[in-house]
């Protein structure tokens, strides 16, 4: 039975005769200079099947070799999510066709996963925290990529031709999987949310990962049923696939509640399936739901054990850091900012970057401007996270230097910036290249002070008859003269008085 977007449950209604049972599966592909069973380069971008070899396009005789940097990263994600390490488990062969996937089957961890019965504290936007307990986190491959095209979509459905790129066949990935999220109530959306946005955090504190959503870098599998008020026993289970963005996590779940329900509400039954999520707000039927036994799960013929030793997870460790929100709350009060400044920092991704650069001697409210709002703008220009600009909280640390030294103007400043974007070299040297620094000469500024006045007499009299105002008009026109080098404080002060 199916529901359309008219007939969906009111929100109110749901909660109030429903509740709901989550299940979250995130799939995080780690950032490791190869792919999981073999050499090839595991970078996001590369013209379509040029990161390829035998091993991770499955063709006959090749035989996977396990990346010991992955195997590392999984265990940091394990203690980080407070797991148990497991001291020996296998890989094992999940057989299915889909033609993204080369063998047929795909390496994963079946039964003996690396880490397992951890849990996570996750902040919520009122202050409060709600431990989402975690069933299990493991390692497998990640599939190749299909694009396809002629279809409105984007998906198969309606599509002329499907194209295959196996650059991301085999990239190193850990499954991160909750156990049931009972209890939210209203609240299910936000939690949802909010887990995989701290989830999304502490990976990329860790260095696992750069948790890009929009590149397939981190995905999320959501799982939703509903029970009526008072009863124990779990409904039947939805599971929408790949959901890309922290809004749409929350979106579809919201979703797919007022759509369970509309449908139990009438008598009808929810089919164990997978859906799709639409960026337009809704879910769509995909394929039903396969059980573990469909897989035909068996061990991994070709590789040995994992069984990591004691002292070598006791080494990984010492390298969790503290939880991000953590060292957040602790550096919004030392510098002193409002929740709404530190959002705004965290969703630039903009909170590293500004404790780089202060820990380069810059004051954190230069930082944060620079940060937050210049190299921001520049990021949005370029189409790219803000860490992925080419300058370094050193090289903007080195430019704020210059501008408290006076050697530069915030404007002049702008153009270093732009100057080491553009890899002309570190701040200094773009400076001395392109003859920024501001002009010190007090008879230069002075000539170029007189020869405006000159040419604006009566601007000039409109300041010798007291309107200070109209100096602004001269102090533009004599920074546009010396190229934006004058000190414009300096320039006002000469213009007032060669006035007086």
């Amino acid at each position: 039975m199916t529901v359309a977007s008219a007939e969906l449950l009111d929100y109110d209604d749901v909660v109030a005769r429903y509740d709901p049972v989550m299940g979250m599966e995130v799939h995080v592909e780690l950032s490791t200079e190869t792919k999981m069973f073999c050499g090839c380069a595991n970078r996001f971008g590369a013209e379509p099947n040029t990161q390829v070899c035998p091993t991770c396009l499955g063709l006959p005789g090749s035989l996977p070799v396990l990346n010991q940097a992955a195997v590392e990263s999984a265990i940091r994600i394990g203690l980080a999510l407070n797991c148990d390490i497991a001291p020996w488990g296998r890989f094992a062969r999940k057989n299915y066709f889909y033609p993204d996937q080369p063998k047929n089957y795909q390496i994963s961890q079946y039964d003996e996963p690396i880490a397992i019965d951890g849990y996570l504290d996750v902040p919520l936007e009122d202050g409060t925290t709600w431990r989402v307990e975690i069933e299990r986190a493991h390692m497998e491959e990640d599939t190749g990529k299909l694009t396809h095209l002629g279809s409105d979509t984007g998906r198969i459905e309606g599509a002329t031709t499907s194209l295959l790129d196996f650059n991301r066949a085999g990239v190193p990935l850990v499954e991160i999987v909750t156990r049931p999220i009972e209890g939210t109530g209203e609240r299910a959306p936000e939690i949802a949310r909010a887990y995989v946005t701290a989830l999304r955090d502490l990976l990329r504190g860790l260095g696992v990962s750069d948790v890009r959503m929009d590149q397939g870098s981190m995905r999320c599998d959501s799982n939703l049923s509903l029970r009526l008020k008072g009863v124990t026993e779990f409904g039947t289970r939805t599971e929408t696939k790949n959901v890309n963005s922290l809004r749409s996590v929350e979106v579809a779940v919201r979703y797919e509640m007022r759509r369970q329900a509309a449908i139990l509400d009438v008598g009808g039954h929810i089919t164990q399936e997978t859906r799709h999520f639409n960026e337009a707000g809704y879910t769509t039927a995909g394929r039903s739901k396969e059980t573990a036994q469909d897989y035909r799960y068996f061990p991994e013929p070709d590789l040995e054990p994992v069984a990591p030793e004691a002292d070598l997870v006791e080494r990984l460790r010492a390298t969790i850091p503290e939880l991000p929100w953590l060292t957040r709350n602790r550096i919004q009060q030392d510098w002193g900012i409002s929740d709404e400044v530190m959002r705004d920092l965290v969703n630039a991704g903009a909170v590293e970057l500004v404790t780089a650069t202060v820990a380069h001697g810059a004051s954190s409210e230069n930082a944060r401007a620079w940060w937050g709002n210049f190299l921001v703008q520049k990021a949005n220009e370029a189409g790219v996270e803000l860490d992925a600009l080419a300058i370094t909280p050193a090289q903007v640390a080195a430019v704020i230097a210059l501008v408290e030294a006076g050697t530069l103007s915030k404007k002049l400043a702008r153009q270093v910036i732009e100057g080491v974007l553009a890899g002309e070299g570190e701040p200094d040297q773009v400076v001395a290249d392109r003859g920024l620094a501001v002009e010190r000469d007090d008879s230069v500024i002075k000539a170029a002070v007189d020869e405006a006045l000159a040419a604006n007499p009566d601007v000039a009299e409109k300041i010798r008859g007291g309107k200070v105002a109209a100096a602004g008009a001269i102090v533009g026109a004599v920074m546009k003269a010396t190229k934006g080098q004058a000190d414009a404080a300096q320039v006002r002060d000469m213009v007032i008085a060669a006035c007086s």
